[in-house]
């Protein structure tokens, strides 16, 4: 029989067909494998939940509500992946962007510098403390627990320093407070949501070239239309909604169109996704979460990734600072402070990323942002006290939290 018989022609295959993937997916849920489903089902859940209890939480205004409020916590979130996929942890991240927010507010309003100074001086800002914290954690040997929690007392106090001694800085530039309070056109809106699907769809299909010309399983054509579609279908009702008039006074004052913060956030995605998993860094972070003996004995730069990983939490929290400013107009000594820390440590573990390393995606920090905005805005909306909200929070980052160990657990040898 001739070499040519016994090649066998790239198709699907029973594992690219519909019963195969959720077959596999189900097999990699029994094995501890969770992925994103948790946060899908809470975010499902809830929104099901606080839309019975009060028909306004369905209303387009608090849609895009939902989208800006939780945007400050969900970029310092993706920054915080980083780090825990090396089964490290930043403690200093909502202090750090309260730093980098009060920088940016100084600067703007009482240096008078233009926008794009105070924004590069602030996100420079973000990235010195993140060098500082990766290169004591890593070249002194001190946990990052220790480190991260004496930098969240001493920015505290660095905050407190800029602003002298807790006044409160009004923000008055158009560029910096258009970040978290106005729109992009609805022709525009648009736009972004044709190249989002087109963009998409072009990974797709170009995966499944690659894979067919190496003669490997592929999906079937099916699936992958279904994913499109299915991606069309979810941003197409996004952007319908958003476009919808939402002002209670359109005459006065029109407000409809997607905020710009979300596609801010999709650039951010998209960035880091592809990082994390295109890159050689991305790869070698998953490897030194993984194992950092194993990678050392691979020949990988354990320590260059984590410094950098650190350096890229500050700059996230730096970014995640300036949405904050922008969203209340002003910082104060608590912008970065309260609770911000533990919602985006918590938007991480909720949306799925590990907290042992090793295991996480970008895509967990926005899953997980969307169910703590979800819980506080809807909480919020029924009467329920702050109170009420942080034991809420606290309940659903703590199941996060046990189902991320006990998939840890089973994914075990001989458990």
């Amino acid at each position: 029989m001739s070499v040519t018989a016994h090649k066998q022609k790239p198709d699907a295959g029973p594992g690219g067909t519909l019963p195969s993937l959720a077959g596999g997916y189900l097999t990699k849920v029994k094995g501890g494998d969770m992925g994103a489903l948790p946060a899908v089902t809470a975010l499902v859940v809830l929104c099901i939940f606080f839309w019975v209890a009060q028909p306004s939480f369905m209303t387009q205004g608090n849609f895009a509500n939902l989208l800006t409020q939780g945007g400050a916590g969900i970029v310092i979130a993706m920054g915080l992946v980083f780090v825990l996929l090396l089964g490290e942890i930043d403690l200093s991240a909502g202090f750090t962007s309260g730093v980098c927010a009060a920088v940016l507010a100084v600067t703007l309003t009482r240096q008078g510098w233009p926008w794009y100074a105070a924004v590069g001086i602030a996100l420079v800002v973000g990235l010195v403390i993140g060098l500082a914290l990766g290169l004591i954690v890593v070249r002194i040997g001190i946990p990052s627990f220790v480190v991260t929690l004496a930098a969240f007392l001493a920015l505290q106090g660095v905050a407190l320093k800029i602003m002298d001694n807790g006044t409160n800085i009004s923000i008055h530039d158009k560029t910096v407070l258009a970040i978290a309070n106005d729109n992009v056109p609805i022709l525009l809106g648009w736009g972004l949501c044709a190249v989002a699907v087109l963009g998409y769809a072009a990974v797709l299909l170009l995966r499944y070239r690659n894979r067919a010309a190496r003669g490997l399983a592929v999906e079937s054509p099916a699936v992958v239309g279904l994913k499109i579609a299915g991606l069309a279908l979810l941003l197409g009702a996004a952007v319908l909604v958003l476009s919808m008039e939402r002002s209670y006074n359109p005459a006065l004052h029109s407000l409809k169109g997607v905020p710009i913060v979300v596609p801010l956030i999709a650039v951010l995605l998209v960035l880091w996704t592809f990082v994390l998993t295109r890159t050689t860094f991305g790869r070698h972070v998953y490897a030194v979460g993984g194992s950092q003996e194993a990678a050392r004995r691979a020949g990988i730069d354990v320590d260059r990734i984590r410094i950098t990983a650190f350096v890229l939490c500050s700059a996230m929290a730096a970014i995640g600072g300036l949405i904050a400013a922008s969203r209340a107009n002003s910082v104060d000594p608590n912008t970065g402070g309260s609770d911000v820390l533990l919602k985006a440590v918590g938007a991480a573990v909720i949306g799925g990323t590990s907290l042992f390393g090793g295991r996480g995606r970008m895509l967990d920090a926005v899953l997980g942002g969307m169910v703590i905005a979800v819980i506080d805005n809807g909480m919020g909306l029924m009467g329920y006290s702050a109170g009420t909200k942080f034991i809420v929070t606290g309940l659903v980052l703590l199941l996060a939290a046990g189902v991320d160990a006990l998939s840890r657990k089973r994914a075990l040898p001989g458990r």
